[in-house]
């Protein structure tokens, strides 16, 4: 692989640092600048993880410089190249990478009247597009309930927004639509928009709501993140002034389909 070394640098070139590259992959930083600098070569192993993380298959490291860079910005999907959906993703990449990190995020539900749900969400960049990954606990002492779920889906950009598709994992899945407005020059800290998607303890009732994102950096205290999050009333001390006011506004209903439909 007579490029080997360029590809490399180039890859590495589309991540916020090397660092967080290696942590990523889980290499050692120092055993991977000596690939980057020529000094020894990936083993087939390590090289094939390099490859998955930026999903790509470990041959396409031996690519002319020119056509691995086209091979880096088309990620390899492993379903139909034609398919119009699969190619709305990442959108504009450049301005997504701008919200890269860990968000706590509040939104209505129809399944909790009059409470706030606080859940978790990650923006992470990966082979070229943007994946979401969200988990909500929610617990109701009164009834029993314990819920623990994992989402995980696709960002894209366009027109200023943030579009974002989700599905629960597990047996039994569900899609959920958010749309969010970007952070701007002197806001960076808060996404706000509406989010759609099923109340499961309402029959599956399809309901729109208010969504606001609240973002926590790129390595915060992840046990302290998701010990934040459930059920919460809109009077709580835990909720942010711009959040309660946001969820709490009067205009903010929770829209939903009426259950006799």
């Amino acid at each position: 692989m007579p490029h080997l070394v360029e590809n490399l640098k180039i890859a590495c070139a589309t991540q916020r640092s090397i660092s967080h590259l290696c942590r990523a992959i889980d290499i050692n930083r120092q055993q991977f600048n000596r690939y980057i600098n020529g000094q020894t070569r990936p083993s087939a192993h390590n090289l094939a993880r390099i490859a998955k993380y930026f999903d790509l298959d470990a041959a396409d490291f031996g690519l002319a410089p020119r056509l691995f860079r086209e091979r880096l910005r088309k990620p390899n999907l492993d379903l139909n190249q034609s398919s119009e959906l699969l190619k709305a993703f990442p959108g504009d990449l450049a301005a997504l990478r701008r919200h890269i990190g860990y968000f706590q995020t509040y939104h209505r539900s129809p399944s909790w009247p009059g409470m706030v749900v606080c859940s978790c969400s990650r923006f992470v960049e990966k082979g070229g597009l943007v994946h979401v990954k969200s988990m909500e606990r929610l617990r109701d002492a009164g009834n029993g309930i314990q819920q623990f779920s994992k989402y995980v889906g696709l960002a894209a950009f366009y027109r200023n927004r943030i579009f974002i598709t989700e599905r629960v994992v597990g047996p039994n899945p569900v899609l959920s639509q958010t749309i969010l407005l970007p952070f701007d020059e002197y806001q960076r800290f808060y996404l706000r928009g509406t989010t759609m998607g099923v109340s499961w303890r309402r029959e599956n009732l399809p309901y729109a709501s208010r969504m606001i994102w609240r973002h926590v950096g790129a390595e915060p205290n992840l046990r302290e993140l998701l010990s934040r999050c459930g059920p919460l009333p809109l009077s709580s001390r835990q909720l942010p002034p711009t959040v309660r006011s946001f969820l709490a506004d009067p205009s903010a209903e929770v829209y939903a389909v009426p259950a006799e439909y």
